[in-house]
């Protein structure tokens, strides 16, 4: 069963979202991002992604923070965190506040003993690769630097650090509404045979059986879709076959 994992985009503390990673483009959708936390929670959610918009552009994310203890404890949902975290001690604090998986992206680029510390440390389970692709290559620090790196490459080390899990989003898709890239997914999940899960772009619950006919793919990031009523989390859970699980099914 495909894991629909709605998105939390926090700006200066608030609910938004993007298109295509442009800090200049950001539509607020919620004043309380907690408000918006127990709503997915109400409608059946499973897993809350947790995005620091502020961390990834390098600015003051006090508030981004706050507001990601104020989910932690108010939602009763495991959080994945991702955005801005590139140290041990930024990993910590967020496990401090409460994720239950944090997300790195520029370091798993620049400071690949990072990764296999913080997996040695925190262990495979919490620890996951965000690998955001752009005309081929991975893209870092808040999506605005080009690497070298392609993205099969960078799973690949990131595999052989350790890493179970990845995060893999086609950033010219994200907040567009134009479809998830399944088969970028899907060969990457078949290539290295990591758990992956699909971000970006998703625009109908037709998109998400695709993801999920795969038999491959182990979850998809939904954020705009929802945020503009294209579909109810609700839906997205029947429509992939995952609706009304009790807590005691949830993935930990």
């Amino acid at each position: 069963m495909l894991d629909v994992i709605p998105a939390i985009d926090l700006r200066h503390g608030k609910c938004a979202r993007l298109r295509q990673g442009d800090k200049d483009s950001a539509t607020i959708y919620a004043d309380d991002p907690l408000d918006v936390a127990q709503r997915w929670r109400d409608e059946g959610a499973r897993w809350l992604h947790v995005v620091n918009l502020d961390g990834a552009f390098d600015e003051r994310d006090t508030e981004n923070l706050q507001a990601t203890a104020r989910i932690a404890r108010g939602a009763d949902l495991p959080i994945q965190f991702g955005g801005g975290v590139r140290s041990l001690a930024a990993a910590e604090r967020l496990f401090d506040l409460g994720a239950r998986r944090v997300i790195l992206g520029t370091v798993a680029v620049e400071q690949p003993a990072l990764v296999a510390e913080l997996i040695a440390r925190f262990g495979p389970e919490a620890i996951v690769v965000g690998i955001d692709a752009k005309e081929g290559k991975v893209a870092t620090c808040g999506w605005q630097a080009a690497s070298a790196c392609a993205p099969l490459e960078l799973a690949r080390r990131a595999q052989a650090a350790g890493v179970a899990r990845i995060v893999y989003t086609d950033i010219a898709r994200d907040g567009m509404l134009i479809g998830v890239n399944v088969a970028a997914t899907a060969e990457l999940a078949q290539a290295t045979g990591l758990r992956v899960i699909a971000s970006g772009g998703v625009a109908d619950l037709a998109d998400l059986q695709a993801l999920a006919a795969t038999g491959v793919i182990e979850g998809c990031i939904v954020g705009k879709a929802l945020y503009e009523g294209r579909f109810t989390l609700r839906a997205a859970l029947q429509a992939v076959g995952g609706e009304l699980l009790e807590k005691k099914d949830v993935f930990y």
